[in-house]
């Protein structure tokens, strides 16, 4: 085990490195000057002025400079100032971060709770109605673009029928409560706050079920692939001849061998939830690190481009590395491979 663990954590140190030079070199060729961009026409016709935010900003220092100063600050837990809010990149990411984990976990949890589920019966019951419906919803999320689902989500529940609340964590003249963990619901429950508690609650319904419509279809898709193929393995065939219940069958033979590609998706998933946020927050008007790498792109702000892409990135290496733990958990035999 502990070998395992070992390679698979410093195969992610070593990819982490790798990331940040893949993210330096990559906002260095960004079509476009930062400067430029901050300044303004007027100020910007004056070479002095844009020579003195270029030294300011490292921006006139050798690019094998810049990244080695990138580095350093990089391993003090620096990520740089932000060229656009004149804050460091690591206060905004925690002032933003605490509202796209709400989200993103709301919507994979839902994803879980009923792509699984949905995924396993419709292949128990193959070609049957449940099984029609189940493909025909996976189907519909999988193939509708996020912005369009969340126009016409806003559209109906908010517009015609009015049983959800608008855009925003909360309504306009609610306060949020004592900031704590940054999330509303964590932190309106440590406060015995359940007013709030229940605003911020309906607040996430509507674009958690947006953002969790194509990964729901993925996760319904390959449980009921899975299944299918499990369940028609020959070890399922001799417990069933046993006598064994279908129950016990699907439940203890069946799912734990089934579940090692639902939860390699699962944690990509999450991943995703988390990183790919952009159109979501900016409909909903989500106050998180979607809206955020958004404005950054817009006004060139190269540090915090930076900062944000190399945070998806770890997030991503994080989540493999929890995944890959997570299959000697399922299937021990991983451990002697």
């Amino acid at each position: 085990m502990f070998r395992y663990v070992s390679n698979r954590l410093i195969t992610s140190v070593v990819l982490a490195l790798f990331a940040t030079l893949v993210v330096f070199l990559i906002a260095s060729v960004v079509p476009g000057d930062p400067i430029l961009a901050m300044l303004g026409d007027l100020a910007a016709s004056k070479p002095e002025i844009v020579a003195e935010y270029r030294a300011r900003w490292g921006l006139d220092l050798p690019l094998w400079q810049q990244y080695w100063i990138f580095l350093q600050r990089l391993f003090h837990g620096d990520l740089g100032i932000s060229i656009s809010t004149g804050r460091p990149v690591l206060a905004d990411i925690a002032q933003y971060a605490p509202a796209t984990v709400e989200l993103g976990t709301i919507a994979f949890v839902l994803s879980i709770a009923i792509g699984v589920p949905f995924g396993i019966v419709a292949a128990v019951w193959r070609d049957s109605w449940v099984d029609h419906s189940a493909r025909f919803i996976s189907l519909v999320g999988v193939s509708s673009p996020v912005f369009w689902l969340a126009f016409i989500a806003l559209t109906i529940f908010y517009g015609w029928l009015q049983i959800a609340p608008g855009p925003g964590r909360l309504d306009p003249i609610d306060f949020p409560p004592a900031n704590v963990t940054g999330s509303f619901l964590i932190d309106s429950l440590i406060a015995g706050d359940w007013e709030t508690f229940k605003t911020a609650f309906a607040h996430l319904i509507l674009p958690s079920l947006v953002l969790c419509a194509a990964t729901l279809g993925l996760i319904t898709r390959i449980t009921r692939a899975s299944m299918l193929e499990t369940l028609g393995q020959d070890y399922v065939r001799v417990a069933r001849a046993k006598g064994m219940k279908e129950r016990a069958v699907i439940v203890r033979h069946a799912l734990p061998n089934a579940l090692i590609p639902v939860i390699t998706l699962a944690g990509l998933a999450y991943a995703n939830l988390l990183t790919g946020t952009v159109l979501t927050e900016t409909i909903f008007s989500w106050p998180g690190l979607g809206r955020y790498t958004f404005r950054s792109a817009l006004s060139l702000d190269l540090p915090a481009i930076m900062g944000m892409t190399l945070l998806f990135a770890i997030v991503y290496l994080i989540i493999n590395l929890l995944v890959d733990l997570s299959y000697a958990l399922v299937d021990p035999r991983v451990l002697k491979r």
